[in-house]
């Protein structure tokens, strides 16, 4: 491939009609973001380039892959930083050139350059996007999990960390020690009250090791917590063939996404931040009603749907919602178990969501992978489904649907669908939970409702709990498709 074929800032003059704006400043490194994965690049990135094009700032980013990948910061290097978005909605492909991330990272291979910018005054921001395992938390406490081998790790070499909580507390112990002013930690993790979880996992790895430290980011750090909403599915090769197409240069790196995007902020940025606001994002006092309506709505509906659809042979969000069953039976999840567990504000009109999400759900153009969604369910059952079962059981209210979503993770977890397709459990706690996998009904769900880091104590030993989500797990047996056809005719 030639430089001239290749999208890179050079070529930045003929691509100006994909670009948001013809005009642009090249600013400084204002911004670090861990886990530069394709939803950073879709979501926070264009925030960002679009409130410098409204108000300026010295914001430019720089990712960071924490997993090694050098081929990642390559192809994007090699590129300048420069990539497309290739939004897709029922009106047809759009694509845009991005220039807001100015470098990339892998680490360990970059840690020397890692803490320069860490250290450097300028960088006010450091934003994630890792995942909840990212956070190495122990899900009883919610402190880091000192059981942990990359924490062990981290803890016995503080000075060469590969986990966020122990580069983050070093980074802070680097500005504390040279009396540079903290930056603010933003956490775009699908993780309830995740700036709160984060900044207590942060804190408890540095009272491991340092407790003045730990009392120093406790009381000097800002970690305001989001909610971040775009549908992001993995690139393919027509993502390649659509962006080189639009650009007529060859993009190694471009992210597909659906046109809705939504971003609520808790406005706490002592250092300062992005005019995020003119860009469409929400800048709130409280993300709480937000986050707990986007993680029951469209995060537990989403793995519902990924699950049942493991099972029944659904590839796609979309192919799954276009079967009617499926699509009811999600309707009146939503309408009869989710809304009436959430507390919005007045202006949040809850149905109006439930009908947008359905809409999304259906968008054939974006291809939005099952299996994807499907990934790591320890972490996403208790915020997505769990919370919500609870709360209908505190309210005396029947939880039948949200039991069957359930259930469906438990018979996924056997790592077959109905039809004998065989697929891998891709799952941080994989090997624990397939070794509790059982054939028969009462016997799965007794060992893993025995799993406490992913079923609460007091739920799991709930009769009004074990009844519907063992009778799921025996519909199931049936299939998936017989099940989802039971469940949605449920008055």
């Amino acid at each position: 491939m030639t430089e001239k074929s290749r999208l890179c800032r050079a070529a930045l003059a003929s691509l100006k009609p994909h670009t948001l704006s013809p005009e642009w400043r090249e600013p400084r490194i204002g911004i670090v973001h861990l886990g530069i994965g394709n939803f950073h690049r879709a979501h926070e990135a264009v925030y960002t380039e679009e409130a410098m094009l409204a108000a300026g700032g010295e914001w430019g980013i720089c990712g960071v892959t924490l997993q090694g990948d050098v081929a990642k910061r390559d192809a994007l290097m090699a590129q300048d930083g420069l990539y497309s978005v290739v939004e897709r909605g029922p009106d047809g492909v759009r694509v845009t050139v991005i220039r807001a991330l100015k470098e990339v990272l892998a680490m360990p291979h970059d840690r020397a350059r890692l803490f320069a910018l860490l250290a450097d005054e300028n960088v006010r921001i450091v934003s994630l996007t890792v995942t909840e395992k990212g956070y190495c938390r122990d899900t009883t406490t919610g402190d880091v999990d000192l059981r942990h081998e990359g924490i062990t790790r981290d803890l016995a070499n503080p000075d060469a960390p590969s986990t966020v909580p122990g580069i983050l507390a070093a980074a802070f112990r680097q500005r504390r020690d040279a009396g540079t002013p903290p930056f603010t930690v933003l956490s775009c993790d699908n993780l309830s009250h995740n700036g709160a979880a984060l900044k207590q996992a942060v804190v408890s790895f540095a009272r491991a090791r340092d407790a003045a430290l730990a009392d120093w980011i406790e009381s000097h750090v800002a970690f305001p917590s989001t909610m971040v909403d775009r549908i992001v599915p993995s690139t393919t090769d027509a993502d390649r063939e659509a962006a080189s197409h639009a650009l007529k240069v060859e993009d190694a790196a471009p992210v597909p996404c659906e046109p809705f995007r939504q971003w609520v902020i808790g406005d706490r940025f002592p250092a300062g931040r992005p005019a995020w606001e003119t860009a469409g994002a929400q800048l709130v006092d409280d993300v709480m009603p937000f986050e707990i309506a986007k993680l029951r709505m469209l995060n537990g509906t989403h793995s519902t749907l990924a699950y049942l659809s493991m099972l029944a042979g659904f590839v796609t969000i979309d192919e799954a919602i276009a079967h009617a069953p499926l699509k009811k039976l999600i309707h009146a999840m939503m309408t009869q178990e989710i809304a009436p567990t959430l507390d919005v504000p007045p202006s949040f009109d809850v149905l109006a969501y439930r009908d947008a999400l359905l809409a999304r759900y259906a968008n054939a153009a974006l291809k939005h992978r099952t299996a994807q969604i499907a990934m790591d369910g320890s972490q996403k059952i208790p915020p997505r489904l769990l919370a919500t079962i609870e709360a209908r059981l505190n309210a005396g209210r029947s939880i039948e649907r949200l039991a069957l979503a359930v259930a469906a993770w438990l018979v996924f977890l056997r790592g077959c669908a109905d039809d004998g397709t065989r697929y891998e459990i891709s799952d941080p706690m994989a090997a624990r939970l397939t070794a509790s996998i059982a054939d028969e009904p009462a016997q799965l769900v007794e060992a893993m409702l025995a799993i406490n880091e992913v079923f609460p104590p007091g739920l799991a030993r709930r009769d009004d709990f074990r009844r519907p989500l063992q009778a799921a797990v025996v519909r199931l047996q049936d299939g998936a498709r017989a099940a989802i056809e039971h469940y949605a005719a449920l008055a």
